[in-house]
């Protein structure tokens, strides 16, 4: 769970046009961020090394030194736009300041207000947020491919989307205003390229359907649906096949997890999990959020007692 990026809806679905080593850069500043509490303010730099960005993204040293350099050059011109709460069009940055660190061969990022303001907004189940796992998208070869599955995953629970309008789409996936504008290429060299990669390389499976007015296509419209999880052996540690279940949260819903987190003894057993500076180990809401896509994602690391346990003190 180390790698799990999250940013709030309102900054997920804004335009923007960044290249897919900034779009990789700005997911590493996200999740470590979020792990370690350094850069969750406008005054903290972060810093990804080479070997970081090789490791996560399955790279050569050499490969990665030549994308955070290069990324060092444009990131700072990046930008994106959002409406804000009073429906405003507001423009921003992703960095308010990049430096290229030769000697450590590492970038050092802050990020900006509106960035910060998003990542940190998470108050659990009062907040609509994405999240996802690094993994999930660390394979994909296309920015266009990333942007898509971040798009998506959204709707993930509802299975289906509402009408993505072509013009804002085509912005949000950082397609420029002269690219691909025949549908042929946008749809050849874009769109399709994006849901192959989905579909091979991630979590998800999607189509999508032509909205058109008249014969015009003007949208889209996407199926989402999560494919199977694969089951992993689970681990006995001296238990017999009669209390293994006992270790699980079938049956659980998320109302009995958020219970469970907040439990006291649970608390007490597992607050080794999360670092003290990271959002889970300063809010108790960030704490609840984090244990229960623990528990749901592998229960297996939960063993000092049976989990319904908790459900009793």
């Amino acid at each position: 769970m180390n790698d799990m990026v999250v940013k709030t809806n309102r900054l997920n679905i804004a335009t923007q046009n960044l290249s897919l080593t900034e779009v990789r850069i700005m997911q590493l500043a996200i999740v470590d961020a979020r792990e370690t509490g350094n850069g969750l303010t406008t005054d903290s730099p972060l810093t990804i090394s080479a070997s970081r960005y090789a490791k996560a993204f399955d790279v050569s040293r050499q490969s990665a030194y030549e994308a955070i350099l290069n990324a060092e050059k444009t990131l700072f011109e990046r930008r994106f736009s959002f409406r804000d709460t009073d429906d405003r069009m507001v423009k921003s940055r992703w960095v308010q300041r990049v430096k290229y660190l030769e000697d450590e061969a590492s970038i050092e990022v802050i990020l900006t207000y509106d960035v910060v303001n998003e990542i940190t907004r998470i108050d659990g189940y009062e907040q609509f947020f994405t999240q996802y796992l690094l993994e999930q998208t660390a394979s994909m070869s296309s920015a266009y491919s990333v942007r898509l599955y971040e798009l998506l995953v959204q709707w993930k629970t509802a299975k289906k989307t509402p009408v993505f309008e072509l013009m804002e789409f085509r912005e949000q996936l950082g397609v420029e205003r002269n690219e691909y504008n025949r549908m042929y290429d946008f749809k050849h060299r874009v769109l399709d390229v994006a849901i192959k990669e989905i579909n091979e390389k991630s979590d998800l499976k999607v189509s999508y359907e032509n909205v058109k007015k008249g014969r015009k296509i003007i949208g889209f419209k996407f199926k989402v649906l999560e494919k199977p999880k694969t089951t992993t052996p689970k681990i006995q540690n001296a238990r017999d096949g009669s209390t293994a279940d006992m270790f699980t949260v079938e049956g659980l819903n998320d109302k009995q997890l958020g219970r469970i987190a907040r439990n006291k003894q649970f608390i007490t057993d597992y607050n080794h999990l999360v670092s003290s500076t990271s959002p889970a180990g300063q809010d108790p809401k960030a704490w609840e959020f984090e244990m229960i896509n623990r528990l749901k994602k592998d229960s297996s690391q939960f063993q000092k007692r049976p989990i319904k346990e908790y459900l009793d003190y």
